[in-house]
């Protein structure tokens, strides 16, 4: 079993990726900045943190197995989250990515999409600079997971496909649930096959 810091715990996606990794056994701080939004769930403990302070998000996570953040990119700073898992001395980096940065034909992203909805432009951009950041950090065993076009609260099912840089679709459109997406994530932690590259996981 593995010691997990998760940032960003008590988010929708941190929220169900805490429940996996504590049904699964795995020892968790979770970190947010409102501790108190953080499951009561066993193996976890709640720590308060914030995701711009280099020094005490490093002080948090430090002696852990495993670094997750899964927080929104525009809430955040890719070098301040770099820096602190770099400082913490804690080698595995796993991110909860964005659909954005995948591409829909070769060399084309769809965040550069006609149709991409202009009010998540923002955040799909910042996630594709963050994964951009992400491929020059040599000394980290990054993982990077970018998630369906459509990334929302649904059903445990266990029934996905991967994928590495293009958009996965199918006949129902580009989608995966918050729970589906967080069995990928543990399995990753558990049996990694994705050191220093982005996947992306869907129906």
């Amino acid at each position: 079993m593995a010691k997990v810091a998760l940032i960003g715990a008590s988010g929708a996606v941190g929220s169900r990726l805490l429940k996996e990794l504590s049904d699964r056994g795995h020892t968790v701080t979770g970190i947010a900045r409102s501790p108190e939004k953080i499951a009561a769930l066993p193996g976890v403990t709640a720590k308060k943190g914030d995701v711009f302070d280099r020094q005490g998000l490093a002080d948090l996570i430090r002696g852990h197995d495993v670094v997750i953040s899964s927080v929104h990119f525009l809430d955040s700073d890719p070098e301040t989250l770099i820096a602190a898992v770099r400082d913490s001395g804690v080698k595995r980096y796993l991110v909860v990515g964005g659909a954005g940065s995948l591409e829909v034909a070769p060399g084309k992203r769809l965040v550069d999409t006609p149709e991409f909805p202009a009010i998540y432009k923002g955040e799909a951009q910042k996630g594709a600079d963050f994964l951009d950041r992400l491929k020059t950090v040599g000394d980290l065993d990054w993982t990077f997971l970018s998630p369906s076009a459509l990334f929302v609260p649904g059903e445990r099912t266990g029934k996905y496909r991967i994928g590495k840089d293009a958009l996965l679709a199918s006949d129902k459109g580009s989608s995966i649930s918050f729970e589906d997406y967080a069995i990928v994530m543990v399995d990753e932690i558990e049996k990694p096959a994705h050191i220093r590259q982005r996947f992306t996981v869907g129906y």
